[in-house]
């Protein structure tokens, strides 16, 4: 045998078990399916994604799943998307691909995507969670566990300790108070503080453009927006160029490990897609799901959300008529107040004989009351639960 043969076969030897090292799978690559009927930039569009994910990821192999065309990959042949989406289902049952990338599929109530994308600021990747699906019919349910699932995701994709922000819309105040608890009944999370002077877990606008923290804490329908804007900015909005997609499907108790393209995806985050949806095969999704859930749960997860349907604030206070005190000068400020709760807690701090109005400060609604019963104020509104109990004045 000829040296250069000799050599090409001690490479190929270092080259696999690097391979194995790698994927933690000797001799197997971990599989992927994806479903190629449903894209608006047609089936080439997918193919030529799974290819390029495919050649730059020795790691990966790519399953097909939809008609024969013309490719080196296999092909599990379906010929309409209901018929690809059960084979899909089937390929995942039975164990022959790991995860899967699919279009317009349909999760049950309680289980919402975490999607992936590189922000313009900083190029810094993000997790926005969530972004399709319904975690809850109640919104701030549903923001807090889109944290966990953000939570889930992030580790199966190699980040130990995630930092969460929420991003400033309408409950985001509520979800702080309640993951808050969630902290310190145990359960490990990092809120990590905004960009800008003032800090706080409440995200403002520029902590999305740097990516401030690895997860994002949104709405479901907020998240879709915010996806749709971060992959396709620089096309003007018909070709999503950036980004790994809208993300697995998580939810308590749920075992499939199925990622969601846009029909409007190209083929740039089709690959990205398939190797996130590859890293969470690897790193083990499903156990991490598992333990998070657990470790939530032991915390009272499911009694904080419990909590947060009852509308206990409003009952006490809605129904009966309260007068307000002497009009005084006003210059004390109380941020961290939900904005759908603000004339709430106006009307608490009355009731309290404590002159009261409603604001919105740089960042977000506030009670404004005199200085010299500002600490009172504080005492009063975070007893009766409208702001969290370490909150300070502005």
């Amino acid at each position: 045998m000829a040296d250069n043969d000799i050599k090409k076969i001690i490479g190929k030897v270092f080259n696999d078990v690097a391979d194995a090292i790698e994927t933690g799978q000797f001799g197997e690559k971990i599989k992927v399916g994806i479903t190629t009927l449903g894209s608006e930039h047609g089936i080439e569009n997918l193919v030529k994604g799974a290819e390029l994910a495919q050649t730059r990821n020795q790691s990966i192999e790519v399953v097909l799943i939809g008609p024969k065309v013309d490719t080196s990959l296999k092909i599990v042949e379906a010929n309409s998307e209901e018929e690809q989406h059960k084979k899909m289902e089937q390929l995942l049952e039975s164990g022959e691909i790991s995860s899967a990338v699919t279009m317009h599929y349909n999760f049950p109530i309680g289980v919402s995507t975490v999607g992936r994308v590189v922000t313009p600021g900083y190029g810094k990747e993000m997790f926005i969670a969530t972004t399709t699906g319904t975690s809850s019919p109640h919104r701030v349910e549903g923001m807090v566990k889109n944290a966990v699932y953000g939570i889930i995701a992030a580790k199966a994709s190699g980040i130990e300790n995630p930092t969460l922000g929420i991003l400033n819309v309408d409950g985001a105040r509520q979800v702080e108070r309640a993951l808050n608890e969630l902290k310190n009944n145990g359960y490990d999370l990092t809120l990590t503080q905004s960009m800008r002077s003032d800090g706080g877990a409440v995200m403002r606008g520029n902590d999305l453009l740097t990516g401030t923290p690895d997860v994002m804490v949104a709405d479901s329908l907020t998240g879709n927006l915010l996806m749709k804007i971060f992959s396709s900015y620089t096309t003007g909005g018909s070709y999503e160029a950036m980004g790994f997609g809208y993300g697995p499907g998580i939810g308590e108790g749920y075992d499939k490990t199925i990622l969601i393209l846009s029909r409007a995806s190209g083929v740039p985050v089709v690959a990205n897609a398939i190797e996130y949806g590859a890293g969470l095969a690897k790193n083990n999704i499903k156990e991490i799901s598992k333990n998070e859930f657990k470790n939530a749960n032991k915390a009272k997860l499911q009694d904080i959300l419990k909590g947060l349907k009852k509308d206990t604030k409003k009952s006490s206070s809605e129904n009966e008529e309260v007068k307000a005190p002497p009009k005084e000068i006003v210059t004390g400020s109380i941020s961290g107040i939900d904005i759908m709760d603000l004339e709430d807690a106006v009307r608490v701090l009355w009731k309290s004989g404590i002159y009261a109005e409603s604001g919105m400060g740089c960042t977000g609604p506030i009670v404004m009351v005199n200085e010299e019963k500002l600490d009172k104020a504080v005492e009063i509104l975070s007893k009766e639960g409208f702001i969290a109990k370490e909150s300070d004045p502005c």
